[in-house]
This record gives C-alpha cells, structure tokens and sequence, in this order.
C-alpha cells in the first residue's frame, strides 16, 4: 500500500553557531506536486498542477476551483477523490474533481495556467474588470470590528499554525467570525494554496459565501489573495505584512476592508475603515487647581 505523503519529513542539518557545529535533525515542510483534475460527462481535463504541502487536498482543489469561477457553489461538485490511474508513488499527489454537469465548463481562462507553482498560484491572471465580469459582488453584511478584536488576530492566527512551529517555513490564513474567533486554519508552503484550502474547507462546509467573517495571512497582501476574498464574500482581510497596490484597489473597488501590518496593537487600513468602530474617546484629566504662584516658563525661553 503507497504511504500517504505527510505535512513534514525529518532531516539532518549542520547548525553553526558561532564557531561551534552541531549535526541534528530538523522538520521541513514537506512540498509536493498536486495535479487537480476536472471531470465531467465522460470527459476529463488537468487544470493546474500546483506544489503544495500534503494535506487538505481535496479543499485546495475545492478552493481553486472556486477562487477561479470554475465552479459557483458545492452543489455543483459531485465528489473529489484521489486518481487511481497513475502510479502508486502519485496516487495521493493526483486528485479528481467530477462535476454534476453532463459536460466540462469552457476551460479556456484556465489553459495558460495549467502549471502554477506554490510561489505565486495563478500570478498576471485577471483584473478588477474580470472579476466584475464573473459576477463578484461587495460583501453584505453590517460587520463592524474594534480595535480589540482586530489586535488579537496576529496570535490566534500563530496558535493555530500546528506546522509552523517545527519547520518555519509555512504560509497560514485563517478565518475568524465576527468577534474574532478562530474558525479554521490551513497552512502551506505557498500562500496561494493556504487560502485556497481555506476557502476550500468554507465551500465545502456550505460556509460561502463567508459574510460577516475575517480572513488573516501569516504574509502579505496580494492581489491574488485578494481576489480569492472577494469571490468568497469576505468582508475583512488582514495581513501581516504589506499590501499590494493592486490589492488596496481591488479592496477599494468591492468594498472589503483591507488591513495591513496588523501586529502588536498597530496596523494601517488601506480600504473601509468605516467598518471600524471608532475607540472610545480619551476621558481628559480633572484640570489642575489654580495658585497663586505664577507659571514656569523656564521651557520657553
């Protein structure tokens, strides 16, 4: 029977610290290819093939199927499963999604992105235009967050990441309802993949689309990303890092409030800080009581 392919393998490393060299092991992340299929009616296509982290295939496929506009809802997905016509070392980096419909929808968007790598997913494709053209809409929903939950984001994003801790070498993006608990967290070594396993893991829950809810990534913000928000009906997506300015104006465009650098208690919002409540005003200090003694000048001469 072929082993199903884990999330890290185990290695031996020469750390060097200082001028002292020490052989142990250490975690990697494990990166493998995954080749998603579309089936249909008799027919059957490759649309992607992608390098991924082992694990939650089946919502990765889901996801970026779904972030593609390939797919509308889960209703139209009749199973996923692993392919069972390749070889026994592929048999779980090969999986087919089967579709309800009697035949394959047009592919033709997808064909110059049959290859994509974890680095940068579906990278040049589309434009704010398309994305209107598919039908993506501004979320609904009358979402408003406080500064306090925005904050606490960074580190229950962090505790959620099993398999950052052992390898370092993993994007995450998590999802948080409205007060800002944590709902799921997928990881991987491209970014891409971990939100679309994400919005994966949503569609295939019946979740999307995902209003009143908050999307957070371990990185930063791209139009990509973005985008992937956007299909889903996030209202709110957060990065640890910089955005983009193609990801500000796609923010911009369908209302969805882009937050950035949101570490500590600091961040900065690029698009709809009108979802932010507004912190309570300082209360001002009793004024001091009046003396006879005349004021210190000394600091203004």
């Amino acid at each position: 029977m072929t082993r199903r392919p884990g999330s890290q393998v185990r290695t031996t490393v020469h750390a060097v610290r200082g001028g002292t060299v020490a052989t142990r092991t250490d975690a990697l992340a494990t990166e493998e290819p995954l080749e998603i299929r579309l089936a249909a009616g008799g027919q059957q296509r490759t649309v992607a093939v992608t390098m991924r982290t082992p694990g939650g295939d089946f919502e990765l496929a889901a996801g970026f199927l779904f972030g593609e506009g390939v797919v509308a809802s889960r209703e139209e997905i009749r199973h996923i499963v692993y392919c069972l016509d390749v070889p026994a070392e592929q048999l779980y980096n090969v999986v087919t999604v089967e579709l309800r419909a009697d035949r394959l929808p047009d592919l033709a968007p997808l064909e110059r992105y049959g290859y994509t790598t974890s680095a940068c997913g579906v990278c040049g494709k589309g434009s704010i235009e398309a994305l209107t053209r598919r039908g993506c809409r501004p979320p609904v929903g009358a979402l408003r967050l406080t500064h306090e939950t925005l904050v606490q984001l960074p580190e229950r994003l962090r505790a959620g990441q099993r398999l950052f801790a052992p390898t370092g070498g993993l994007h995450a993006s998590a999802l948080f309802d409205a007060r800002g608990t944590l709902l799921a967290v997928r990881e991987d070594v491209g970014r891409h993949n971990a939100m679309d396993k994400l919005v994966g893991w949503a569609l295939l829950e019946g979740r999307v689309p995902l209003d009143d809810h908050i999307v957070m990534v371990s990185g930063r913000a791209s139009f990509e990303l973005v985008q992937k928000a956007v299909a889903a009906g996030i209202p709110v997506f957060c990065a640890v890092s910089a955005p983009s300015s193609l990801a500000v104006e796609t923010a911009r465009a369908f209302g969805v409030t882009l937050v950035g650098f949101l570490r500590g208690d600091r961040f900065n919002v690029y698009s709809g800080f009108d979802r932010l409540v507004p912190p309570a005003p300082v209360s001002s200090a009793s004024p001091a009581p009046q003396t006879s003694a005349p004021p210190d000048r000394s600091a203004s001469r």
